[in-house]
């Protein structure tokens, strides 16, 4: 198979002809808790594994941590009245698990759930669609001590914690998602251990990455019981193209086993209701998937309203070489267990400040993958969006790299509907800067510029267009 197109030069928009989308088109902005809310130890909020990992020295950039972030938990009616002159549709935002139930079981929090409920209010006060996501990444640290995540009871423990969730916010919320990237909690959290919390057990990552699923289906259950009657109900997933570099056999193997593991791991079992055979084989020597008890995968398989999908960039691969050369941190072997020997191929393509490949093809061919071979459920694009270093200059913040990027990938959304794909909304990632995990406070995704030290907020050149963008509900001509 031959390489992709390199997508086109980013900061270079060429005369493109306008786009409509279709009516009701789900236009919004997302965000996460701990990378944003701040006031870590306030309210009755206590520690999550990402305070503990970013207050272990060496594991965050510059030793960066979220105690304050963004100051979203202070400043939420300036962020609300934000997403309104944007015009957003719809915020997705995620719950502290550790703000609303502070060991992890037990006991619920009023008071963080009262910061939940003040925000919801304000959201549907501006004519936003909220759009809750249960888990992004934040295990309180009990659950953690106690095995965390490749530990069965943790899921327990996160349906019991969806309930409480549903039972405060279920009348005023329509939209749910369970978990926030399982790949990115299981194989970076517990094999490579470069996020949170840090452990590296390729054994413990595939149990996690069961074990979340297993959450999942049984946070599915809560909500069918708690929730408004129709409630929208679904799972974010971040997927990949993946391409062998060459058309050998062995770089046609090393792309299936990435593909496993990127994809198929959480795809299959999700809407398929099994796992597949040749990932299981391939992880033969690291796990006996003796964690999977009887109707385990019948729960995980709950029918769902939607799929959200987390795009940003393509793998190419390739069989091992003599003298391969490092690899960024999402591409460690330590992240593929039973693959580690898959070489992961950079193609000389404009990156954004992240190091990922620019690749809005890829947006295509991944949601025309999920809908031709997986299922006919509403589709959204949950999350894309780029990191780019940007300047404030008297007040203003110029972004053209960020708006190309934007451009480049709602195109591709729409190319995607008119191949008839049923994709019914579009998340950019990020509203704003804030705190981007093992990066700290080096990486800017934001439409809005945060100063760390002032906490002013300046809108973006690229805010400004996607506010354009959801006015016209498309794309004007270029």
């Amino acid at each position: 198979m031959s390489n992709p197109a390199s997508p086109p030069v980013v900061g270079v928009l060429a005369e493109r002809p306008p786009l409509t989308f279709p009516p009701g088109f789900l236009w919004g902005a997302a965000t996460a808790a701990y990378q944003i809310e701040g006031a870590a130890t306030e309210g009755g909020r206590t520690p999550s594994i990402w305070d503990t990992f970013s207050h272990t020295p060496g594991r965050v950039v510059a030793g960066h941590t979220g105690d304050v972030a963004c100051d979203h938990y202070h400043r939420l009616d300036r962020d609300v009245a934000l997403m309104a002159e944007l015009g957003l549709r719809s915020y997705r935002f995620s719950v502290s698990w550790s703000r609303v139930q502070p060991g992890g079981a037990g006991p619920v929090n009023q008071e963080g759930l009262d910061f939940y409920r003040r925000l919801v209010d304000q959201l549907l006060a501006n004519g936003i669609e909220p759009w809750l996501t249960l888990y992004h990444w934040d295990l309180p640290q009990p659950l953690e001590d106690a095995g965390g995540w490749p530990t069965r009871d943790t899921s327990a423990r996160f349906a019991e914690y969806t309930s409480l969730v549903a039972g405060a916010l279920g009348d005023r919320v329509r939209y749910w998602t369970t978990l926030n990237e399982p790949w990115c909690s299981a194989f970076l959290g517990y094999g490579s251990g470069a996020h949170a919390p840090g452990r590296s057990d390729p054994a413990d990552a595939v149990r996690a990455g069961h074990h979340l699923m297993l959450g999942h289906g049984l946070a599915v259950q809560a909500l069918r019981s708690s929730a408004r009657s129709d409630a929208e109900v679904g799972v974010t997933v971040n997927l990949y193209p993946v391409t062998p570099a060459t058309d050998s056999p062995g770089d046609a193997d090393a792309a299936r086993r990435i593909d496993a593991l990127a994809n198929r791991f959480f795809l299959d079992p999700l809407l398929r209701g099994a796992y597949p055979v040749d990932l299981m084989l391939d992880l033969e020597r690291v796990a006996d998937f003796g964690h999977v008890h009887e109707g385990d995968l019948d729960t995980i398989a709950a029918p769902l309203d939607l799929v959200g999908i987390n795009y940003y960039s393509r793998h190419v691969v390739a069989a091992p070489a003599a003298q391969a050369p490092p690899q960024p941190y999402w591409r460690t072997p330590s992240c593929w267990p039973g693959s580690e020997h898959v070489r992961f191929v950079t193609r000389g393509v404009p990156v954004t400040d992240m190091d990922w490949e620019i690749d809005p093809p890829g947006l295509v061919e991944t949601l025309q993958r999920v809908y031709e071979e997986y299922t006919d459920l509403p589709l959204y694009v949950t999350e894309n969006g780029s990191a780019f270093v940007d300047t404030v200059v008297e007040g203003h913040v110029d972004d053209p790299d960020r708006v190309a990027y934007f451009d480049a990938h709602l195109r591709a959304a729409h190319q995607a509907i008119t191949a008839g794909v049923p994709l019914r909304g579009y998340f950019a990632w990020s509203l704003m800067d804030n705190f981007e995990w093992a990066w700290g406070y080096t990486k800017r995704f934001g439409m809005i510029h945060i100063d760390y030290r002032s906490q002013v907020r300046t809108l973006k050149s690229s805010g400004r267009w996607y506010a354009e963008v959801i006015r016209r509900n498309g794309l004007a001509a270029q």
